[in-house]
């Protein structure tokens, strides 16, 4: 039996308004992800971490590398594929490079994801990467607040479901704007490329 998969409209629907906001990168020598024709502003927003405490995603992450990425830990695809891809490079990169990047993962399925099962769904990638979670009210309208699409969840009983989201990781550089965004598909030789040049503040 075919599965239906509501995070791929969303996607679609997403990746489409993204790319009409964002100017082209022909220049092989150009960032691999999708530069934006104007930057992002990191957002200031506050949500609950792993371990229980509030964690105010601006001030936390101020001044540093922030990868964002809105999912959820039952994700068939996206998820594991985006985070797997950037947990692998990290391990490849000097210490002086893969120590100022950080990645925070915002669970878009909070009624599944709980604290425990999403820290041990990140250990599984690496154990430095951050989780967050609150309801999906608060998350929708982050998500909203920075120009992402709403996740969507379905109302089901049977807790065997996919949520619809949008599947792009946004890059915040140390000047707390993103200037570049990644989406479904990037592939580690792309994160090793890009990796070092926003933490060396090349993002122009």
């Amino acid at each position: 039996m075919t599965r239906n998969r509501p995070w791929r409209v969303t996607a679609a629907l997403g990746l489409a308004a993204l790319l009409a906001a964002c100017g082209s990168t022909p220049d092989p020598e150009a960032l691999r992800g999708t530069v934006l024709a104007e930057a992002w502003p990191r957002p200031d927003f506050s949500l609950t971490d792993t371990g229980g405490e509030p964690f105010a995603f601006r001030a936390r992450t101020a001044g540093t590398v922030t990868l964002l990425f809105f999912g959820y830990t039952h994700c068939p695809d996206v998820c594991p594929v985006h985070l797997g891809n950037i947990a692998a490079v990290l391990g490849t990169l000097t210490p002086d490079v893969s120590g100022r990047v950080r990645v925070v993962f915002v669970s878009t399925d909070p009624e599944r994801d709980t604290a425990d099962r999403i820290r041990s769904w990140l250990d599984g990638f690496d154990r430095r990467f951050i989780g967050l979670r609150g309801s999906l009210d608060e998350v929708n309208a982050i998500q909203q607040r920075i120009g992402l699409a709403a996740a969507v969840v379905p109302d089901t009983s049977d807790g065997d479901y996919t949520v619809g989201h949008g599947a792009q990781v946004i890059a915040y550089t140390a000047d707390d704007s993103a200037h570049v965004v990644y989406g479904f598909g990037t592939r580690q030789a792309d994160w090793a490329a890009d990796l070092p040049r926003l933490v060396g503040g090349e993002w122009d």
